[in-house]
């Protein structure tokens, strides 16, 4: 493979501490690279420094001559003056951009929600990330860097991103550097793995999940010969213990030795197991939603739907930003009254809910970490052994010293850790997480699945964090066009029926054709085309009415007792009635505007 780009003996530092040290590393192409580590390690400064972002303090970065390079900042840097359509495509003509693969693939894949000429400061964050997003994508580049480029992308954007990444180059030429929390992503993009820690970088072959595999082996050699040097140390503590004629008797040296072996080991602590606080006991009923529907403003954000949750269910709910994912959180939480149904809750519910503001902390924005774990409890029990609040903050990352530091000194990772520990103490039996993975770097993630692998309430988890959802959940729901529906395929199931939703002939090709006018001149070419359309959709119409009957005839034939054959046509047959009711809400767009 060709070298694109070499670093050589980098050291950067700041007043508090050095970030690298004597780092060599290079990038060759066909490089696919993830990667990871701590927050605050230093994986954003490597890629500014690689990309030319940022100067090292010594040390040279030097690509090859002629080497294109891309990069995605987490900074908003693009004017907030400038259209869409400039913001992408800059002044080319409309002739010449929309012949482009590429960037009909980009803007379909990340803009279709947006007018084409809406002005980048009137967009939200959000939006104005993906604006960042595309403008880089329809380049030409040799190499990209991309830091954080999941954030703000739904679970369909990261798998359109992911396709577009691994289509993007002939294999073994181009170069990806990817800086991300999503640990799906990481694996289905990258062929390296860079861990950066203690002012170094290691390398690892593979994904994200070869990466696991290795650092583990690692780690069980490691332990393989810190047991021989316990053993060691066991018998020269042994050795001191004899009768003090003896060992007063001993060279000097073996003394210091067996005191350095001393001094040398870690302290002991056994593992806290906050997944297995006590909780209250759930009786059958949890909570009831009953034909519940919500609609603002005369705009139907839900659609009525019925769903009964069940002691220890554990579902993820899965849509678009803006779909109602978080509305469905409000009405189980009771902060949401219904605009028509009903929602009841067990007696014995006690719910606790992780929203995405931390407002559960800002009463407690200027109190000391211990003060605020000490109204909760000053002891806990976990597997029969009594821990402190130190001790139980450990687990989730903290060491000793953010005791003492007040709620708002910390990050907003550290932030977002202390929250979730408060709601976990709460000891609810009922969980709500909206979006529990915004500022988590993967090892704190790891912790975080692992306490809630094994807890034994309720869990209703929202997030666009793939890998989360297929950890920790056991059944997927789904919000689409308002309508709130099992997805008992999971993750594969929702893409396939947002790719059906948004295939040609619908309405999200092009950010410009995303709506319909609401007036269309007659004998224009808006209205030719909208007339065009129209026909298409009512065949299509037809068509999937058709197949709609033929299905529920499948269904009425099908033996009754073989659920699992019943519920892969009960699925086949809702997609069906997806597409038609987006089919039918098209249709009744354009009669409006051609009327």
């Amino acid at each position: 493979m060709a070298h694109l780009l070499g670093a050589h003996n980098l050291h950067l530092e700041y007043p508090t501490r050095v970030v690298f040290d004597s780092l060599t590393i290079g990038i060759e192409e066909g490089d696919r690279i993830g990667i990871v580590g701590r927050n605050g390690e230093g994986k954003s400064t490597l890629i500014r420094l690689l990309s030319g972002g940022q100067e090292p303090d010594s040390g040279t970065v030097t690509p090859r001559g002629g080497v294109r390079i891309g990069m995605l900042d987490q900074g908003d840097t693009i004017a907030h003056d400038l259209t869409i359509a400039e913001a992408v495509v800059g002044d080319r003509p409309e002739h010449e951009w929309a012949a482009d693969p590429r960037i009909r693939d980009v803007l379909k894949g990340l803009l279709s929600d947006v007018s084409w000429a809406t002005r980048v400061g009137d967009l939200s964050g959000g939006q104005s990330r993906r604006v960042s997003l595309a403008a880089l994508l329809v380049g030409e580049w040799d190499i990209l860097f991309l830091d954080e480029p999941t954030n703000h992308l739904d679970v369909t954007g990261v798998a359109w991103l992911a396709q577009h990444i691994n289509s993007r180059w002939p294999r073994d030429s181009g170069a990806l550097v990817v800086v991300t929390h999503d640990r799906w992503f990481l694996d289905a993009t990258t062929l390296n793995t860079w861990e950066v820690h203690d002012e170094k970088v290691d390398s690892y072959e593979g994904g994200y999940a070869a990466y696991i595999l290795q650092r583990v082996e690692r780690e069980r050699s490691a332990a393989v010969t810190e047991a021989k040097r316990q053993n060691l140390l066991k018998k020269e503590l042994a050795w001191l213990r004899r009768g003090a004629p003896a060992r007063t008797a001993k060279p000097k040296f073996r003394i210091e030795a067996a005191n350095a072996l001393i001094n040398d080991v870690p302290e002991i602590r056994d593992p806290v197991t906050l997944s297995r606080l006590s909780t209250t006991r759930l009786g059958k009923k949890v909570i009831e939603l009953e034909e519940a529907s919500v609609s603002r403003d005369e705009r139907v954000i839900l659609k009525p739907f019925t769903w009964r949750l069940a002691p220890g269910e554990r579902t993820g709910i899965l849509g678009a930003n803006g779909a109602g994912k978080t509305t469905v959180l409000k009405l189980l939480e009771g902060t949401l009254t219904p605009t028509s149904g009903r929602v009841s809750r067990g007696s014995t519910v006690a719910l606790s809910l992780l929203d995405q503001r931390l407002a559960s902390l800002e009463e407690v924005a200027d109190d000391r970490v211990s003060e605020v774990i000490a109204r909760e409890k000053t002891t806990y029990q976990a597997d029969g052994v009594e821990m402190t609040p130190g001790q139980l903050l450990e687990r989730l990352g903290f060491s000793s010293r953010h005791l003492s530091a007040r709620v708002h000194e910390l990050s907003g990772g550290q932030r977002r850790r202390l929250q979730f520990l408060l709601e976990l103490l709460n000891e609810p039996n009922v969980l709500l997480l909206d979006e529990p993975t915004n500022d988590l770097d993967t090892e704190m993630l790891r912790a975080m699945e692992d306490l809630l692998d094994t807890w034994p309430g309720t869990l209703i988890v929202v997030s666009h964090d793939r890998y989360l959802l297929e950890r920790v959940t056991d059944q997927q729901y789904a919000v689409i066009d308002g309508e709130f529906r099992h997805v008992p395929g999971g993750i594969e199931q929702y893409l396939a029926l947002e790719s059906q939703r948004t295939s040609p002939g619908s309405t999200t090709s092009l950010p410009q054709t995303m709506v319909a006018p609401k007036e269309l001149r007659p004998g224009s070419k808006e209205h030719r085309l909208a007339e065009k359309e129209q026909q298409a959709l009512s065949r299509k119409i037809a068509d999937l009415s058709a197949r709609i009957v033929d299905k529920d005839r499948v269904i009425a034939a099908q033996d009754q007792s073989d659920f699992e054959a019943l519920a892969t046509l009960a699925a086949e047959r809702e997609s069906l009635q997806g597409e038609l009711g987006v089919a039918e809400e098209r249709w009744i767009e354009l009669e409006e505007a051609l009327s």
